[in-house]
């Protein structure tokens, strides 16, 4: 486990062999082995500024880091040294001291510069240690060297877990603490006391004037303000009489200035407690064998050759400086073409504009971060890749109209050709229906948005590839045809001779019915001969019993007054026997007997 790890000292971690930079196995497999978070603290500054001595104090030892007193450099590559961190339980405090800068005997700018460099990349708090004052040439320095680890970092593999994704920059890029050893100025500005803050802010402050120098000025200031999230200044006075600083390591707390013991100690308590944990993109904390890929990834670009010479500083910035711009600007043109462009365009002068505008804006951004750009070499590169990218988008505009059309074609037409292969159009007309559809869907073709450019030309491709169906659909319409007008003749002779039949035979039905309805109209004219005889019978037979009931009532009459006159004559007759009277009682007895008979009757 990490907790149980000691290293009573540090180790090498990176050699520097011959001006090469070569990384310890023996360190990297103890660092492997540290499993928690790391904290990681390096330091650099010129050679015989008392680096070790501060490394060494915030690893609570007096001994460790190699300390000396002479004008040789002592301390060779990057030294590790990892101790428990006092101020963070189950974290590790990682200490890095580097070669100092500027060592005449090794004479070689881009070696310093490539340990400059991975000290910041390694880091989470990254001290910068420079002499007496804050000059221009220390900023110019770190200035460069910033550009220097933005670009290993960009140019480094990016198959570590993350770790050279850029884009949460903040969280990987280190703090930074600037000491100034020997501090001999007087903290004041405009006659006010300023803190050792207020002195690297405002050596680190911006002029607002746009004038071509205060530009130069600004720049490196600007990247310093931009890649450090975080700025811290501590000043320090000299330890002690120059005579004694032969045997600092062996001098006590009392020995020392007191101004600069607590000076010490306050730069130590602000590294124990405000330093981070390392940590890559993504917030993901870098434990031993996450340090240990870094190490190699840097170290390995390095000896690739991928870090540029310092022997001119200025042509060596530009470069790198300039070359930033150019991957800027293209990142610029690629995202604004990304975001306006919508494959395939309707033609190629709405490409061509959106290019020139994102290609004017992608120059604007060259110019803004280019430096020194004096022949224009870079500026030309851009333009020359901006060419590219626009043949590319001209290509894929012409691919995605393509496909776009293809897809479109396929999707009108499909059911067209399902229909001819299910012979829908294999009949006689067929041909003209055909082509009438045909012309429907072109219709419907043309009123489809976004085809782009190659919009005519695959409807025509498209059209001629089917121009052999159209003509096998046409000699198949023919062919039909003429069987049809064939059939259709027959059809009609068939016709006229059924309907000749027909008329014939309706001629026939008319007839017969005419007969029937002649023999029904005599048979009606016979029943109604009947009916009218037997009503002029039934009618004369009513006139006769009218008669003969007539002449009965007439008859009855007739009988009526002669019983009433017989009755007369009865009633004379009685009156007669009354008196005796022969004659008369014979009368009456004649007159009584037909009386009688008239009764019976």
């Amino acid at each position: 486990m990490a907790s149980e790890i000691h290293m009573p000292g540090p180790v090498c971690l990176i050699e520097n062999i011959e001006g090469k930079l070569v990384v310890n196995q023996e360190a990297l497999e103890i660092l492997s082995a540290f499993t928690q978070p790391l904290v990681v603290v390096a330091i650099v500054g010129l050679y015989r500024t008392g680096k070790s001595y501060l490394m060494n104090q915030l690893a609570g030892r007096n001994e460790g880091f190699s300390v000396g007193s002479t004008v040789q450099s002592h301390t060779k590559g990057i030294w590790m040294w990892c101790v428990p961190h006092p101020e963070e339980p189950n974290h590790t405090l990682v200490l890095l001291d580097t070669e100092g800068l500027g060592d005449v005997e090794k004479g070689d700018q881009n070696n310093d510069t490539q340990i400059f460099a991975l000290a910041i990349l390694l880091s989470s708090t990254f001290v910068y240690n420079t002499m007496n004052k804050i000059d221009q040439r220390a900023i110019d320095l770190l200035h460069y060297v910033i550009e220097l680890s933005n670009h290993l970092r960009t140019v480094s593999p990016s198959d570590l877990n993350g770790v050279e994704d850029a884009a949460d920059a903040v969280s990987f890029c280190p703090d930074l603490v600037w000491t100034v050893r020997d501090f001999y100025l007087s903290l004041e500005a405009d006659g006010k006391h300023i803190t050792a803050d207020d002195y690297l802010e405002n050596s680190l402050k911006l002029k607002e004037d746009t004038d071509e120098n205060h530009q130069n000025f600004n720049l490196p200031r600007h990247c310093i303000q931009t890649f450090f999230a975080r700025k811290k200044c501590f000043v320090f006075d000299l330890p002690t009489h120059r005579k004694k600083l032969a045997h600092l390591l062996t001098l006590h707390n009392d020995d020392l200035d007191p101004d600069f013991v607590q000076q010490v100690a306050d730069f130590c308590s602000y590294i124990l407690r405000h330093s981070k944990t390392k940590t890559l993109s993504g917030g993901i904390k870098v434990n031993g064998p996450r340090l240990e890929s870094l190490v190699l990834t840097y170290v390995n670009a390095i000896s690739s050759g991928n870090l540029p010479c310092m022997e001119n500083t200025v042509l060596a910035l530009a470069q790198i400086k300039n070359s930033t711009a150019v991957q800027k600007a293209i990142a610029h043109y690629d995202q604004q073409m990304g975001q306006k462009v919508q494959l395939p365009t309707e033609n190629l002068q709405e490409l061509l504009d959106l290019h020139r505008t994102s290609e004017k804006e992608a120059i604007e951004v060259f110019i803004k971060h280019s430096f020194k750009d004096v022949d224009q070499r870079f500026q030309k590169e851009l333009e020359t890749l901006l060419e590219a990218k626009q043949d590319d988008f001209h290509k894929q505009n012409l691919e995605a109209s393509s496909d776009r059309c293809s897809a479109l074609l396929q999707d009108i037409f499909g059911p067209l050709e399902e229909n001819v292969k299910q012979g829908v159009y294999s009949k006689p007309g067929g041909h003209r229906l055909f082509i009438q559809k045909r012309e429907e869907l072109k219709a419907k073709y043309y009123q489809e948005p976004r085809k782009g450019i190659q919009a005519e030309e695959a409807l025509q491709n498209y059209l001629q590839s089917k121009e052999s169906v159209s003509d096998a659909i046409l000699q198949t319409d023919l062919v039909l045809t003429a069987k049809e007008k064939e059939r259709k003749e027959a059809c009609l002779k068939a016709e006229a001779a059924k309907a000749k039949a027909r008329r014939l035979e309706e001629i026939k039905r008319q007839n017969q019915q005419m007969m029937k309805e002649r023999e029904r109209q005599h048979q009606e004219q016979l029943r109604q001969m009947e009916i009218n005889r037997a009503q002029q019978l039934a009618q004369q037979q009513k006139a006769l019993e009218r008669q003969l009931q007539e002449e009965a009532a007439k008859q009855r009459e007739r009988e009526e007054a002669e019983i009433r006159k017989l009755r007369n004559e009865f009633q004379q007759l009685q009156q007669a026997r009354s008196g005796n009277d022969t004659v008369s009682y014979s009368k009456a007895k004649h007159l009584n007997y037909f009386a009688r008979s008239l009764f019976r009757r």
